[in-house]
């Protein structure tokens, strides 16, 4: 089996951040919950726009999509997940998904971490491939290499209207000094070796376009576009093992209907384009892909539409998944929510910990900073 070969059949792991707080009981719907009702006079789903998955529990017709995935065993839910005592903040509930550390900030992001165990000699500089115009905390652990693709694969490049490699380095080494006004400040060292890298990453990136042929139509949606980036760059065999996306904004404090319908729209189209691609060029067995958001939203509508909450739902889907539900819906019975949100049941880094020890086959504890129960949401 040749190297490259060897590469695409190694695990893979996509992550798509629903930014902004998506609202998980407008999500998963417990629709014979009458309390569901009672909570959402606003911006409750209509009984006859709800998809169902089982007796239970069913999702919006605009999250249609995933059905299928449900439907063929390769959709898990995983309900009531979170962390105790959310401080309801983007910002810092954000950076606890990230680095994993929910009493103090944390300097390292849990994927950097991975990455860094993946390839620590940084053999691949594109190992981890961002899509989105910054790069994302959970990938930041300073000397690990990110490369960060902020639109469109095939215009995507570092300086790429200075081609030849030594002019490149010298303009890359005149712009670490612009910042380096103090010698020994480390900033000269830091721009060197991450720019450098970032210079061979937008390369080697650069051939993913030329040799993907599709017939796989995307949505014309900046999600679809990004997921299409991931499966150029998966195709193309480079050894990328971590992938990660987001869209947003879930922040849906207004106007909840219609907004919350078209981002799931985008997202949910979106990831059947993509498992579409990978799957007619036989390369779907070794990915997964994660959709969380920061937090849930409150259980109470406000009118037009919901404020920050606590708990929310995370997804995990793919071929090697084992569909279903994990974990418990928090209940809605008075007294039950917690200032008036849902209570989280399942700590996100449990998540996490299946996900490194079952896919990626590494000890997760130091990722994930302890030792959380795993559910089995794998084969």
């Amino acid at each position: 089996m040749s190297q490259t070969q060897t590469a695409q059949k190694d695990p893979v792991i996509v992550v798509l951040q629903l930014t902004g707080g998506n609202d998980y009981l407008n999500t998963i719907i417990p629709y014979n919950e009458g309390l569901y009702r009672d909570n959402r006079p606003a911006v409750g789903i209509g009984d006859n726009e709800i998809t169902h998955l089982d007796k239970t529990y069913g999702m919006p017709a605009y999250m249609a999509p995933l059905k299928k995935f449900w439907e063929d065993g390769n959709l898990a839910v995983m309900h009531g997940v979170g962390y105790l005592d959310s401080p309801r903040s983007h910002f810092r509930s954000m950076d606890i998904w990230h680095t994993c550390e929910a009493e103090k900030v944390g300097t390292e992001g849990w994927l950097g971490r991975v990455a860094r165990e993946l390839d620590p000699k940084k053999e691949n500089v594109v190992t981890t491939v961002s899509f989105g115009p910054s790069m994302f905390r959970a990938l930041s652990v300073p000397g690990v290499p990110v490369a960060c693709v902020a639109g469109p694969l095939e215009r995507y490049g570092f300086l790429p209207t200075i081609q030849e490699p030594t002019q490149r380095k010298a303009v890359l080494e005149r712009f670490s000094h612009m910042y380096t006004p103090i010698p020994g400040s480390g900033v000269m060292e830091y721009m060197g070796t991450t720019g450098l890298d970032s210079l061979k990453g937008a390369d080697i990136l650069k051939a993913a376009p030329a040799s993907y042929k599709s017939d796989v139509k995307y949505p014309d949606t900046t999600i679809a576009q990004k997921l299409r980036g991931a499966a150029q760059v998966h195709l193309a065999n480079l050894g990328t093992r971590i992938f990660y996306c987001d869209h947003g904004s879930f922040d849906t404090h207004a106007g909840q209907n219609p907004a919350h319908g078209n981002l799931w729209s985008a997202v949910t189209e979106g990831l059947q384009a993509f498992m579409t691609d990978l799957r007619q060029h036989n390369a779907s067995d070794n990915v997964i892909v994660l959709m969380f958001s920061e937090f849930g939203r409150r259980v109470r509508d406000n009118g037009s539409g919901t404020d920050h909450g606590a708990a929310g739902v995370t997804f995990v889907l793919g071929d090697k998944v084992k569909g279903g539900h994990y974990g418990e819906y928090p209940s809605l019975k008075a007294g039950d929510p917690v200032q008036g949100d849902l209570k989280p049941n399942m700590d996100f880094r449990s998540i996490y910990s299946t996900i490194i020890d079952k896919w990626i086959h590494m000890n997760p504890a130091p990722i994930v900073n302890g030792t959380y129960e795993q559910p089995g949401f794998l084969h």
